[in-house]
């Protein structure tokens, strides 16, 4: 293998030993001779010089590519912070067919995402594809869960206000999500919706569209991450998200009797019901208005 990549020096090297030998053991050999393997032994060597410029080009062509490559994949996950994580999301919400969200009771979906999805496909004419994976309300361990980590990184002047996370707010913002999704699956033509409940509380919170993975924290103060479509990385998280409803509990939102512009205390306990979802009897009609007051007007919870 060396010498097939030096056989252009090797080349220049035997012309020069074998006319050396002919010039010192033979007085026969002609200055023409002498001359025109001399001009062979420059050129061999020229030749050789260029070869070797031309493999170092090669390699440096080859090493430019390995460094690009590597700083690709560094660029692989995206930092977001403060206002680039909402022009994130933004972004990913134009022209995408798709919306897969995992996370905890869903606030910020009901608030910003499914109404801004569904005005761009309303606008666009587009089919969305919507799946929303969070927490089983019915699963009162699972809301005890979610709400005990969110006071542990909350604000301590929400406690003791309506703002205070307890297990009985986690329920109501799931059960909330729940109300929304198939008020928006009834009233939006564009949309195909399905609802996974889970039991396993999850710290992050997952939105995949057509372009990118955004990954944020229910603290806005935290740094959030963005994947980019065509990384390995959001390959893998696809995967993962879809395993994910796999494992959680599907609700069949074909057969609730069609919901009312504002729906009433007894059509949300109806559509509850019929969804193998019932509310606690221990919750008033207040209880049951609150949530359709967060289904249908939320507030953005990081305004």
């Amino acid at each position: 293998m060396w010498a097939l990549h030096n056989l252009d020096g090797l080349v220049g090297l035997g012309v020069a030993v074998v006319v050396g030998l002919l010039d010192i053991f033979s007085n026969n050999l002609s200055s023409s001779v002498t001359s025109g393997s001399i001009l062979l032994v420059l050129a061999s060597l020229v030749y050789a010089s260029l070869a070797e410029r031309k493999r170092r080009t090669v390699d440096m062509r080859r090493a430019l590519t390995e460094t690009r490559l590597a700083i690709s994949d560094t660029a692989m996950v995206r930092s977001l912070t403060g206002p680039d994580v909402e022009e994130a999301l933004r972004r990913a919400r134009a022209d995408t067919k798709r919306w897969w969200f995992r996370g905890g009771t869903g606030t910020y979906l009901r608030a910003v995402t499914l109404p801004e999805c569904v005005r761009e496909a309303q606008r666009t004419r587009r089919p969305l594809e919507v799946r929303v994976n969070i927490i089983d309300p019915s699963d009162v361990a699972a809301c005890r869960t979610y709400a005990h980590f969110r006071r542990t990184h909350a604000d301590p002047r929400d406690i003791g206000t309506e703002r205070e996370w307890t297990e009985d707010r986690a329920r109501k913002e799931a059960c909330a999500t729940v109300l929304a999704a198939c008020w928006y699956r009834q009233w939006t033509n564009e949309m195909e919706i399905d609802v996974f409940l889970s039991s396993v509380v999850s710290s992050l919170r997952f939105d995949l569209s057509d372009s990118c993975l955004v990954i944020t924290q229910d603290d806005p103060r935290r740094v959030s991450l963005r994947v980019d479509r065509g990384r390995a990385l959001y390959d893998y998280y696809v995967t993962e998200l879809r395993l994910s409803c796999d494992q959680a509990r599907r609700l069949d939102l074909r057969a609730p009797d069609q919901l009312s512009q504002e729906p009433t205390v007894s059509e949300v306990q109806q559509f509850f019901r019929s969804v193998d979802l019932p509310l606690p009897m221990s919750w008033s009609d207040a209880d049951v208005r609150e949530i359709v007051d967060k289904a249908l007007h939320p507030e953005n919870p990081y305004p």
